[in-house]
């Protein structure tokens, strides 16, 4: 596995966790097509994908998935049999759907499970980009690739944080809680805005300096504290010829 490819995975989990709560086991849903693709191109997904995402995992599909599988099961008996081996969930559909289908409804619009997608079906992951926190994983070049988180999971976390990334409360958690004080009838107290006391500051240097001498000279003048010098002039005796 190349390093720069497992950095971006652990990258991108990252947001994930911080934003929108995911944690191991992850939850990976596989469809038919994904299954399909690691049949053919004789991938191990139980093996590369736990060192792909360097966590625990647990390996999800749906009955509607199943089914849907089945009815081309000569073509894809293979991703058939792999596919079997995982958990079910169960998605409470009477009648089957599609399992593109299937998989929009199990995420519906917040994807509270915390599910990660795995499929190769190119319009499935277009529509599901237009869900805010839904991890994708595709196969590319016979290796599990983490898609790069989609704006609207990047507009998502910013309208939740506005700008303050020191918050650690996921976009479902502050949801439920906003949906708590409305039952209560609680609305939420207007900011306060804290006052900061000056700290006193050290008096300036320049008014500190001594005063000039010239100054207490004019002082003592004023008072009449000076003293005048006397010049002692010398006496200068002339003597005339005679």
């Amino acid at each position: 596995m190349k390093l720069a490819r497992y950095k971006k995975a652990q990258k991108y989990l990252k947001f994930y966790y911080n934003n929108y709560a995911f944690r191991q086991p992850y939850q990976v849903m596989m469809d038919g097509t994904f299954c399909f693709a690691a049949f053919q191109q004789h991938i191990n997904i139980r093996d590369q994908l736990p060192k792909y995402l360097d966590g625990n995992i647990k390996f999800l599909t749906t009955r509607c998935i199943i089914i849907e599988t089945e009815k081309v099961a000569k073509k894809t008996q293979g991703a058939l049999a792999i596919i079997k081996q995982f958990g079910i969930h169960e998605c409470g559909h009477k009648e089957q759907k599609s399992g593109s289908e299937c998989i929009l409804s199990m995420i519906a619009d917040a994807n509270d499970k915390h599910y990660i997608v795995a499929t190769q079906d190119r319009d499935l992951q277009q529509r599901i980009k237009r869900k805010p926190g839904v991890p994708l994983i595709y196969l590319h070049n016979k290796s599990p690739t983490l898609l790069k988180p989609s704006s609207e999971s990047y507009s998502k976390a910013y309208q939740l944080y506005s700008g303050d990334s020191s918050r650690l409360i996921s976009v479902s958690q502050t949801e439920a809680l906003e949906k708590m004080k409305r039952t209560l009838g609680i609305e939420s107290a207007p900011e306060v805005k804290k006052v900061v006391a000056k700290k006193p500051h050290n008096p300036n240097p320049l008014s500190c300096k001594k005063k000039k001498r010239k100054n207490n000279v004019k002082q003592n003048i004023k008072e009449g504290k000076v003293r005048k010098r006397k010049k002692n002039k010398q006496q200068v005796v002339i003597t005339s010829k005679s």
